[in-house]
């Protein structure tokens, strides 16, 4: 029960069943209309419905900002940015996966609509608790501050690498522990085996895999971007929301970003000094609650340094990059 009202606190039930019906609603619109029939996805078409989804998660902010006030507004507009840019690098590895797994173009949607599914259940679990334990415990800041902190300078001295699919532990149990398909089998998760000349009863599919492994991904980048936007805001809901915005248009960007994230290499160095920051805002937001300390960094300040460090850093990285090719639509 408090894991739920910590969740709930502050908003009337029209407000969250809004929320739901208005995501449910894009997923439908996206699932039912725009791709009811399985196809490739073009640079075009995913810049136009990334464009579409900013477009909606802007205007939820605005709609926030004007029902909650500017600080609210402030903060989910801080707290999306973060988790858009944080989520840059998840691309570099959900592209891995559907490399080392073989997974054509035509299925690659399939796998990160239902995979938004999951992370809608599973960011809100994740968010709920960690909204139980700011709520009980504020030395807990501290801890997400130094965990930011730590990250960021991680970030910043870390290569690029992320190693072979085939070497990862977790995948290694995967397959050890459930019957899949030496093929795809279109865009079927499930088959029967009897059907393909295999062992009778269900057997998984690859695409089933990649789902499972997209999924993993999705919980291991949670695990920064959520304690990032508890540093801006410790309101659930904005976190919640402003997460959950940016993942729904990071999965329509995602084919054509996949296809020039090369060219923002240097974004990673801006997003490493935007933890830092963070990490050190949220430490001083609980000084401040223990009276060690009488300093703010007031929320519009938060705003502008991330915005504008994210766009020093790709443009930055556009100039650099500037004689490579940018993919065709």
């Amino acid at each position: 029960m408090e894991f739920f009202s910590a969740l709930w606190v502050g908003y009337p039930l029209w407000v969250w069943l809004m929320f739901f019906g208005l995501v449910i609603g894009l997923l439908a619109f996206d699932l039912g209309v725009l791709h009811k029939d399985q196809h490739e996805i073009s640079v075009s078409e995913s810049l136009k419905l990334s464009a579409f989804y900013i477009f909606m998660g802007l205007a939820f902010g605005g709609w926030l900002w004007w029902y909650k006030g500017s600080t609210a507004g402030m903060e989910y507009v801080t707290g999306y940015l973060i988790e858009k840019s944080l989520s840059m690098d998840n691309v570099f590895v959900i592209a891995l996966i559907f490399t080392s797994l073989g997974v054509p173009r035509m299925y690659q949607h399939r796998v990160l609509f239902w995979g938004i599914l999951g992370v809608i259940l599973m960011r809100a679990v994740m968010i709920g608790l960690g909204a139980v334990l700011v709520a009980k415990y504020q030395g807990v800041l501290v801890l997400f501050g130094a965990f930011l902190i730590f990250t960021g300078i991680k970030m910043l001295i870390a290569d690029d690498e992320h190693g072979k699919l085939e070497d990862n532990k977790f995948y290694q149990w995967i397959r050890s522990h459930m019957r899949f398909t030496p093929t795809l089998h279109n865009e079927k998760f499930w088959v029967r085996g009897e059907d393909h000349g295999l062992a009778k009863g269900w057997w998984a599919t690859p695409l089933f895999l990649t789902l499972i492994l997209v999924e993993t991904a999705d919980l291991v980048f949670a695990v920064d971007s959520i304690p990032a936007i508890f540093a801006i805001t410790q309101d659930p809901f904005i976190v919640y929301t402003s997460n959950i915005f940016a993942i729904l248009g990071l999965r329509a960007l995602y084919f054509a970003l996949a296809a020039m994230v090369h060219r923002f290499h240097y974004l990673k160095y801006a997003l490493s000094i935007v933890l830092v920051f963070i990490g050190v805002k949220v430490g001083l937001v609980y000084f401040n609650h223990e009276g060690l300390v009488d300093f703010k960094i007031p929320t519009g300040v938060s705003l502008g340094v991330t915005f504008g460090l994210l766009l020093a850093g790709v443009l930055y990285s556009l100039w650099k990059t500037r004689n490579e090719p940018f993919p065709e639509a």
